[in-house]
């Protein structure tokens, strides 16, 4: 089958850090799925393993944590799926990725494709969702109030893929009020029209700006990006006994000052539950299914804002590069082969 691979972490402007390859037909499990790709989307995660990790040799490494397709065949324990079903899901990152025209996924972390969506825009969508919906639910309890707290939400880097998510999500299903940072225009633009209460910059003293909002300290605050560059301020603004949470990689964090207010800090890493096959393994296929339910009742959109035509490796090479510069405004998909 058709696949894109790499097998060396080289600069994304080489010819070969990524390439088109025949890799056989994934095998399935019990509870697999087996699904003809018709769309990926592109993410951070994707950028951060082709350049750091070294597939064993004569081996490639096929990566893709976003999909939309069809169901062309079934594991002979899958209770939920049918062959002809159009599905959507984020897989998980110690399989093969949907880089492929056939990806062998677990049923438990799938859904049924939002249906009033193309396969494209559904593909923008289930890793960040994902990690949105985990991250204030599961991770900040955002529904156990914060004693003093402001019920508010900052949201640090609201107009990449995670933060468009968690701007929907918490405005669709909390009543938080949003404060989401973006530095540009047109990133501040789609914050508030994704229905963030306010729009901050995070290029600015974040304290002063959230205190001129008049609202209180925030009980809440979760990064997306950059953390040890916001942990000290979030700790500082962020309300007595209140929550923090992450989802990035910081080479180096400094927590000491977190604990004058008994602040908690979560890290959230929206593949632990199928790496460690999970007792709640299936809690995000149920997610899944909820977002779903929320696009096609015109709650929640896509948040796709860019759509290449063909998944290949030179295209996928230009995706990772508009990734790596770090200005990408919603998420980034490719559909057909």
């Amino acid at each position: 089958m058709k696949a894109i691979g790499f097998n060396r972490p080289l600069p994304i402007n080489h010819p070969e850090s990524l390439l088109d390859i025949e890799q056989p037909e994934p095998e399935l499990n019990p509870c697999d799925i087996l699904v003809e790709v018709q769309a990926v989307s592109v993410n951070p995660a994707d950028v951060k393993v082709r350049a750091s990790h070294t597939p064993a040799a004569g081996a490639y490494r096929i990566l893709g944590w976003d999909a939309a397709g069809i169901v062309k065949a079934v594991g002979n324990e899958v209770q939920h799926f049918a062959v002809g079903d159009e599905v959507y899901y984020a897989g998980t990152i110690n399989r093969p990725g949907s880089y492929a025209r056939l990806q062998a996924v677990d049923e438990r972390i799938v859904a049924k494709k939002p249906a009033t969506l193309t396969f494209s825009q559904a593909a923008a969508l289930p890793l960040t969702a994902i990690t949105a919906w985990e991250t204030l639910f599961d991770r900040l309890n955002v529904g156990i109030p914060v004693a003093g707290g402001a019920n508010a939400l900052l949201l640090i880097g609201g107009a990449g893929g995670v933060g468009s998510a968690a701007i929907q999500l918490a405005k669709q299903l909390t009543d938080l009020k949003v404060i989401a940072t973006a530095s540009r225009p047109e990133s501040q633009r789609w914050c508030s029209d994704l229905g963030a209460d306010f729009v901050i910059d995070h290029n600015k003293p974040l304290a002063e700006q959230i205190a001129a909002l008049g609202i209180g300290s925030p009980s809440f605050a979760f990064s997306t990006n950059h953390s040890e560059s916001y942990l000290e301020q979030l700790a500082g603004l962020v309300a007595p006994q209140g929550r923090i949470a992450l989802i990035d990689d910081p080479v180096k964090l400094d927590v000491a000052p977190l604990k004058g207010k008994s602040l908690s800090l979560h890290w959230e890493f929206m593949f632990t539950r199928p790496m460690f096959q999970t007792a709640d393994m299936a809690r995000q296929g149920d997610i899944l299914r909820e977002v779903a339910a929320l696009v096609d009742s015109g709650r929640i959109r896509t948040t796709q804002t860019r759509e290449i035509a063909g998944i290949n490796a030179a295209n996928l090479r230009l995706a990772h590069e508009i990734i790596e510069r770090g200005d990408m405004i919603g998420k980034i998909t490719l559909s057909g082969w």
